[in-house]
């Protein structure tokens, strides 16, 4: 069987000529925010790829492919599809064959980048253990993931509303190198500092990327989680976001919102709590780990 796979014309010929590409994820545009917001936020973030001097590769399943690399059409089509299939490894394939139109989680936008030989990942927050995962056993597939797909994934810590020290442990079992770019503490997603220490700290792109390598030098399987701190100014610190946080899931639970449905649920309630404020420091994180994702992605083709 064809690996259905197809590369858009300048993400074809970065990838030949091995200048640097930046994958990024499909989900934030379909479940992320109403259109044309989400398309929006989308071409300014490819932009803001661009401008490091790498090139974008939006990946999304459509008409029976993995597209990676979206044209302006592409993109308008998706932020207009809200019924999009959300993919990970466990229905990746079956979203493949489907022909339906999907869009690809952390999990699934790491293994395809890693078919099209992209190294880096821009995201917002990856997924993680969700607290009461004691009893729920809900852990996001992103952690695994991370584990066994060699892409290093820029993202500004786990989102805030899991169970954050053992989305560290369940890294930590995995083998995967948690790295806070620029500080010790690890980034709560809205937040700069989690009162968590970082695995990890490195202060340079160029520190990130000889790691990225060396890891396959050696042999090593999975990637690399660098956790990328929100700016000063768009940050909502911990003591001001927490009440959000507890209304939310106080308010899943009552409802008896579960699995796949959780992380919107909550953000969108979150969104509500905070009039706002919390999807406008969303948007300018996710730009802040695009440009340090291009700047990695740049390093690792220098050092290649």
């Amino acid at each position: 069987m064809t690996l259905p796979l197809i590369l858009q014309s300048d993400v074809a010929d970065a990838l030949a000529e091995g200048t640097p590409v930046v994958a990024l994820e499909s989900t934030i545009i379909t479940h992320g925010m109403p259109f044309p917001q989400n398309v929006e936020m989308a071409r300014a973030v490819e932009a803001v790829i661009r401008e490091g001097g790498a090139v974008p590769a939006t990946i999304a399943i459509m008409n029976g492919a993995i597209h990676v690399g979206l044209d302006d059409e592409d993109l308008d089509f998706l932020g207009q599809t809200p019924d999009a299939m959300k993919l990970s490894r466990a229905d990746l394939a079956v979203g493949i064959t489907s022909g339906r139109v999907g869009a690809t989680t952390v999990a699934a936008t790491m293994i395809c980048a890693r078919l099209a030989g992209i190294d880096v990942f821009a995201t917002g927050g990856i997924g993680g253990v969700h607290r009461g995962a004691e009893t729920s056993f809900d852990i996001s597939a992103d952690l695994p993931e991370l584990g066994q797909t060699a892409v290093t994934v820029v993202a500004a810590g786990a989102k805030a509303i899991l169970d954050l020290p053992k989305t560290l442990e369940v890294l930590e079992t995995h083998g995967v190198p948690v790295i806070a770019y620029g500080q010790d503490d690890f980034p709560a997603f809205w937040s700069r500092a989690s009162g968590l220490k970082s695995p990890l700290r490195m202060d340079s792109a160029a520190e990130i990327a000889a790691a990225h390598l060396m890891r396959g030098t050696l042999g090593l399987p999975g990637g690399q989680l660098v956790a990328n701190p929100i700016p000063v100014a768009h940050e909502i610190p911990q003591e001001e976001i927490t009440p959000a946080i507890e209304a939310a899931l106080r308010e899943a639970e009552s409802q008896g919102i579960a699995a796949k449905e959780v992380t919107p649920f909550l953000l969108d309630r979150i969104f509500a709590l905070t009039e706002g404020r919390s999807l406008r420091s969303n948007i300018e994180l996710v730009l802040n780990n695009a440009r340090l994702a291009a700047e990695i992605a740049g390093e690792i083709a220098r050092l290649r």
